[in-house]
């Protein structure tokens, strides 16, 4: 009536193995990775363009504005598929409302995109 610690073991190997590894992993990084990096491997880069000195610098915008449409609609297929796995076993009164719902939600993302589109905001030089 004792514990039973061979319960344990599936957890245990698999926690020796994902130490194994990661230690593995660790190692054969330094030993591969080259050791002398130039000037241009160690230098700051942020953003899309190399740091600069005067934070009052005038730098384009469109990066940002397409890193933005890339985060809206990353999560709008984020919320796309639990409403599309779930519409089917919900009830008629409900997936109706939910169905209009998503509709509305991808009818703002639509007119969003289409105001960026417009403006230019997607348009590179």
């Amino acid at each position: 009536m004792g514990l039973d610690l061979t319960d344990y073991l599936p957890i245990i190997i698999f926690l020796a193995v994902a130490v194994v590894l990661g230690a593995g992993f660790l190692i054969a990084a330094w030993v591969i990775a080259p050791k002398d990096p130039d000037k241009e491997k160690v230098s700051a880069y942020e953003c899309g363009f190399n740091a600069f000195d005067d934070a009052r610098m005038k730098f384009d915008v469109r990066f940002y504005l397409v890193s933005i449409l890339f985060i809206i609609f990353d999560l709008e297929v984020a919320f796309l598929f639990p409403w599309a796995a779930t519409l089917g076993h919900l009830a008629p009164d409900v997936a109706a409302f939910t169905f209009w719902s998503m509709m509305t939600f991808l009818a703002v993302l639509t007119v969003g995109f289409v105001y960026e589109w417009r403006k230019g905001a997607l348009e590179w030089e």
